[in-house]
């Protein structure tokens, strides 16, 4: 996935606005340290340490992080993979908003979640859940199929709560929540807020596609889920989100 870091501030700031409950879920105390996984362009990490934590942010986006130390130049930032990364800190937290869903190895993340956790340490994340932007995804696969293109979505990992509260319980956590729940996400663009949705986090669908058949498809895409996702002049997002709460 390559990110564009300035369109995603731009347009799809909604990300981080909504992760921004989560810190009240998390409640970072002054002195803590946190993992922020997957910080993305930084604007949470910089609300945790406002809260008086220390706090590092992690992400496996270049573009992403230039993004953040641009916004927030005394924060600390590294590049890593979330399936094999490495630090020497155990933190007492660790802070995920929309990044899980994103790493498909969810074993191996949970693994290192888990190792970089101090005993008694907290995982608090919200991902997408089963079901998460299905109608969307759905119809553009349907598309590309009208079109002669074989493509299946492999790239996401959008677990239910029992799927994924035993994979947390087989590496060692102790789940205190676990919550699914219907999140209809309003998009920025009145106008194209679907297919700026669909380019900034779907490129994979495109991949192999001639430019003519793209436009095609986010147009008819566009057209069929108007009467489902576009209500009172907006467009929005059937977003499904999976909430966590487990203790190393």
């Amino acid at each position: 996935m390559q990110w564009n870091a300035d369109l995603y501030t731009e347009k799809h700031a909604f990300v981080f606005q909504y992760g921004a409950g989560l810190i009240d879920v998390l409640n970072p105390q002054p002195g803590e340290l946190i993992l922020d996984l997957g910080c993305g362009s930084g604007e949470l990490t910089q609300q945790l340490a406002n809260r008086g934590a220390t706090v590092i942010g992690l992400d496996a986006s270049a573009s992403m992080l230039d993004k953040a130390r641009q916004q927030f130049p005394e924060l600390d930032f590294q590049l890593a993979d979330a399936t094999r990364f490495e630090v020497p800190q155990r933190f007492d937290a660790i802070f995920s908003n929309a990044t899980l869903h994103w790493i498909t190895d969810y074993e191996a993340v949970i693994r290192q979640m888990h190792q970089h956790l101090k005993p008694g340490g907290r995982l608090v994340a919200e991902f997408g859940g089963k079901g998460n932007v299905q109608q969307i995804t759905d119809e553009v696969v349907r598309q590309l199929r009208l079109r002669g293109y074989d493509r299946t979505v492999s790239w996401w990992y959008f677990p239910s709560v029992g799927e994924y509260a035993t994979a947390l319980e087989k590496h060692g956590f102790r789940v205190q929540l676990a919550q699914h729940y219907d999140r209809d996400t309003l998009l920025d663009d009145p106008e194209n807020g679907l297919t700026d949705w669909i380019e900034q986090f779907g490129p994979n669908f495109f991949e192999g596609v001639s430019t003519a058949d793209r436009a095609d498809i986010l147009e008819a895409t566009k057209a069929t889920l108007k009467p489902v996702l576009f209500r009172d002049g907006r467009w929005y997002a059937d977003y499904k989100r999976l909430g966590v709460v487990a203790i190393r």
